[in-house]
């Protein structure tokens, strides 16, 4: 749904409330959606996706760097629609395992949230399910193609990085283990490269880096407000 969101954001000021972004939806139209049903439909999915509040802290974050950082648009959408969509997030391993330039296999995917979601969505739901997350991963830049599609490999920014240095801050990841989550993992970079990424972050101001030997520190005093600090650094300990 990166279309609809890009349209949305262009559409809709960045500290507007929730009640805002339907409004541009519902009554406006600015998805450009031929019926009231699925304009609805529509709104339910980006919500679910993204969370479009301004008190959503994730969604706060985007939407600052939705500005600011055009060509990393496509990562900051997936990844925070990795974060908040479970099924989506099901099928990251069989994407990101598929190697650069070869084909990528559907049965891998329909293998994955199979596992995930055992017996409870028929073959109907689970196709559904499959080629909104397939469109979700072309939109993103991991896959090309139309019927057969091929792996490519993504290039992940300095924005990027950051966002997804801060979705496995909050789930209680430090040090080192900020670069190997299942966020990073889909920036098709490793951690030594990630981390020079995340010092051109710093140099922009998205974070703060601090090495020493072995040992990295990760914190972002300027793009989380102090309030939220305090939340995400006494939520959490050090989480292997």
């Amino acid at each position: 749904m990166l279309d609809e969101l890009s349209h949305l954001l262009d559409a809709v000021p960045g500290k507007a409330p929730r009640a805002d972004y339907a409004a541009a939806v519902m009554e406006d139209n600015t998805l450009g959606k031929r019926t009231v049903a699925t304009r609805k439909l529509s709104l339910q999915r980006l919500i679910e996706l993204y969370g479009l509040d301004a008190r959503v802290v994730l969604f706060r974050v985007l939407r600052d760097f939705w500005s600011r950082y055009e060509t990393s648009r496509p990562l900051l959408a997936l990844l925070l629609a990795l974060a908040r969509d479970p099924l989506l997030r099901a099928t990251a391993r069989a994407v990101v395992g598929t190697p650069f330039g070869h084909e990528f296999a559907r049965q891998s995917m329909k293998d994955a949230l199979s596992n995930a979601v055992g017996g409870r969505l028929n073959e109907a739901t689970l196709d559904k399910v499959m080629r909104n997350a397939s469109s979700s991963w072309t939109q993103s830049g991991h896959l090309r193609g139309r019927s057969r599609k091929t792996r490519r490999c993504v290039a992940a920014t300095p924005a990027a990085t950051t966002y997804a240095l801060l979705l496995g801050f909050a789930v209680g990841r430090r040090g080192r283990l900020l670069f190997e989550t299942p966020w990073t993992a889909v920036l098709d970079a490793g951690p030594d490269e990630l981390i020079d990424i995340a010092i051109d972050a710093k140099r922009l101001g998205l974070l703060d880096l601090k090495q020493s030997g072995s040992m990295i520190d990760v914190s972002f005093p300027t793009i989380l407000a102090e309030k939220e600090r305090e939340l995400v650094y006494g939520a959490h300990r050090q989480v292997g």
